[in-house]
């Protein structure tokens, strides 16, 4: 009995020391913090007794109306000490003073209580331009959104400009161009026309039925594969590559070698651009998903199918850059009249690998910009016994050879350094492992070599009893 109430008591003693060692730690950091120009971190408590000083002092001011003023700039005081320059009621405002915020119509979004908080801004140079710590903790813009805050800043755009890779599905618009073109129009294959004599006797012997009969476009001559239309008399005539007044000419020379006198045609197109029409019928959709358009994927070799040209590589190309080259091919080919919109639709997958010692290996999707960190979480964190001083990651360049680098994330992950500079981006198909600590290296070796090794070939049991120690 009376062994056990000395080691209670011993206890107890140890337990008493540790309270009063945690208490004078404490307040040595917050003399030496006071002593070296700056304060420490503040607790919620702290935060209760913060007074706010504000830019519009008529929001502090009793006279004012009873709606008051927006809330303007605030900055955080120690408990205890007055805020210089504003004076309400006769007395300095400071720690005990009581004041409420300025009403708003409750029409409006009322604006919030202004807190400030304590933290380090990694962009800023700490001491002698190292990285900043926890003790360069100052006032930072923290709850600028207010209840918005899950909608985050306008950040920056992920790349500066996106380029078309390998599994990408992009969507083609197509959309006959009706601007007005400097060069005069040719006929070609499929284009319908109608060819008229003016003349009235020739008119009732050549001509089909007038502009106004139902049936003046389907009895329209429609351009052969050869490039030439069948006319009364004179048989095959080139109408392919000709301009309509050409034309007009080739067949008043044909019928005067037939023995016609004076003979006064008229051709009107009926219909025109027929290989760019083919090609939006191709891809016509209206009665469908809707549009005009086509959706592919590049494939394997960085390249698309499109009708009419064939294969386009756009692997490495911009939007702007893909738009340039399938309209040039399509104006090459057919000529002016077609517009082409590609438009990124789907974006490739992209993913990290992250193995070793976390709670659930794998792979995993990069939604958005992904640092080492964010990989550890994804992960489900890390094990006990990873050793995060050594986290490693591999990456292929842009000539598919593997490079690697180590980060150490020890002091981040454990809450010990606020602006870690392994904190790095990930880009597609990084590997990030995490290797074992040295000690559970250690005990697979054990395991290996004397678990399953040598206690594994022969079997051997040891017992030790501890008895009466107090005879030692």
């Amino acid at each position: 009995m009376n062994q056990q109430a000395n080691r209670s008591q011993t206890i107890h003693s140890v337990l008493a020391l540790l309270v009063v060692a945690a208490t004078t730690w404490s307040a040595t950091e917050d003399v030496s913090a006071q002593s070296s120009g700056r304060q420490r971190v503040a607790t919620g408590a702290d935060r209760n007794r913060i007074a706010l000083r504000f830019a519009d002092r008529e929001a502090l001011d009793p006279n004012t109306s009873s709606r008051g003023s927006e809330l303007g700039e605030f900055e955080v005081v120690e408990p205890g000490h007055p805020l210089p320059g504003v004076v309400v009621g006769g007395r300095p405002v400071g720690h005990g003073s009581k004041h409420r915020a300025p009403k708003c119509d409750p029409a409006d979004i009322c604006p919030p209580v202004p807190n400030t908080f304590y933290g380090v801004h990694c962009d800023t140079c700490g001491p002698h331009c190292k990285t900043p710590k926890w003790s360069d903790a100052a006032p930072i813009p923290w709850e600028i959104f207010a209840q918005g805050e899950y909608v985050g800043p306008a950040r920056d755009q992920h790349v500066p400009e996106y380029r078309v890779r390998v599994d990408d599905t992009l969507d083609f618009v197509y959309l006959l161009d009706r601007d007005k073109t400097a060069q005069t129009y040719r006929l070609g294959v499929g284009d319908k026309i109608r060819v008229e004599f003016l003349d009235e006797d020739q008119a009732k012997l050549f001509n089909r039925p007038p502009l106004d009969n139902a049936y003046a476009e389907t009895t329209a001559i429609e351009i052969q594969p050869d490039g030439t239309v069948s006319l009364l008399q004179v048989g095959q005539v080139p109408a392919a590559g000709y301009t309509v007044e050409e034309f007009s000419r080739e067949i008043e020379e044909r019928y005067t070698e037939a023995g016609l006198r004076d003979p006064s045609v008229t051709v009107t197109p009926m219909r025109i651009n027929t290989p760019l029409q083919d090609i939006i019928d191709s891809v016509d959709r209206r009665f469908g998903t809707g549009g005009q358009g086509l959706s592919v994927r590049v494939t394997p070799e960085g390249s698309v199918q499109l009708p009419g040209i064939d294969s386009v590589f756009v692997q490495g190309l911009t939007l702007s850059e893909l738009r340039r080259e399938v309209e040039q091919r399509y104006l090459d080919r057919y000529g002016n009249g077609l517009e082409v919109t590609p438009v990124l639709s789907a974006r490739a997958p992209r993913f990290i690998f992250v193995l070793g010692e976390v709670a659930t290996p794998g792979r995993f999707e990069l939604e958005g910009p992904t640092t080492a960190m964010q990989a550890v979480a994804l992960a489900g964190s890390w094990n006990v016994g990873a050793y995060l001083r050594h986290v490693v990651v591999f990456r292929r360049d842009e000539n598919w050879r593997l490079m690697a680098m180590r980060l150490d994330l020890q002091k981040a992950l454990f809450g010990n350094e606020p602006c870690p500079a392994d904190e790095i981006w990930l880009r597609d198909n990084d590997i990030v492992l995490v290797p074992k600590s040295p000690i559970l290296l250690a005990d697979d070796a054990i395991e290996l070599i004397f678990t399953r090794g040598i206690y594994g070939v022969v079997p051997t049991q040891y017992s030790l009893t501890f008895g009466n120690l107090d005879s030692f």
